[in-house]
C-alpha cells in the first residue's frame, strides 16, 4: 500500500530512473542473439548438406563461441564495453561461420553475399566496441544494429536460415576462466 494520499500524483522525482546500461545491454544482447542464431543455422545447413568433418567442426566451433557470448552476458551486470565486446565475439564467431557457409555451398551472389554482410555486421559491431565507443554510442550501435539485420536478411537468402527455423541450443562448451580471458569476455 502507498504512503501517498489518493489525490497526490507522482512527482518525476519519484519514479526510477531508467538504467541507461540496461537498455544498452538490451540492444547488445540482441544483437549478440541473432548472430549466435546466424551461426547455429550455417552450422545446422552446412551439416544437413553433407559437409566434410572439418568444416562441420570449425562452423559447430563458430556457434559454440557465439553460445559462450550469450552465457557470459546473462551471467554479469550491465556493462555497455562488456556486453558489446560480447556482441562483437558472436558478431565475429557469426562471420567465421559464414566463411563456412560460403566454402562449403561454392560462390554464388546470394552466398557471397551473405558471407559479405556477415563481415559488416562483424566490422560494425566492432565499431560499436571499440576503444573510442565502448558500447555506448548511439550512432554506432544503431549501424550495428542495421548491419545485423542486413546480415539476418542475407543468410536467409543465401538459405542458411529458413523463416520460422527452430535450432536446437547449442552447448558453450569447456567454459574455464582461462578461456574467457583469451576470449577477451
Amino acid at each position: 500500500m502507498s504512503d501517498r494520499a489518493p489525490d497526490e500524483k507522482a512527482t518525476p522525482e519519484a519514479r526510477p530512473e531508467p538504467d541507461p546500461d540496461a537498455a544498452l545491454r538490451a540492444g547488445h544482447a540482441a544483437r549478440a542473439k541473432s548472430a549466435a542464431f546466424r551461426a547455429a543455422a550455417v552450422r545446422h545447413h552446412i551439416e544437413r548438406h553433407g559437409a566434410e568433418q572439418n568444416t562441420s567442426w570449425k562452423a559447430a566451433h563458430a556457434a559454440r563461441v557465439c553460445a559462450q557470448a550469450l552465457a557470459v552476458l546473462s551471467e554479469s551486470a550491465p556493462d555497455p564495453a562488456a556486453d558489446s565486446r560480447c556482441a562483437r565475439n558472436a558478431a565475429a564467431a557469426a562471420a567465421q561461420a559464414a566463411q563456412l557457409g560460403q566454402l562449403h555451398d561454392g560462390e554464388s551472389g546470394p552466398v557471397d553475399a551473405a558471407y559479405r554482410a556477415a563481415l559488416e555486421a562483424s566490422q560494425a559491431a566492432a565499431a560499436a566496441a571499440g576503444r573510442d565507443a565502448l558500447g555506448a554510442d548511439e550512432a554506432l550501435n544503431a549501424a550495428a544494429d542495421r548491419a545485423e539485420a542486413a546480415a539476418v536478411t542475407a543468410a536467409e537468402r543465401a538459405g542458411w536460415i529458413r523463416p520460422g527455423q527452430r535450432l536446437p541450443e547449442m552447448s558453450t562448451g569447456l567454459r574455464s576462466p582461462e578461456l574467457m580471458s583469451m576470449l577477451h569476455f
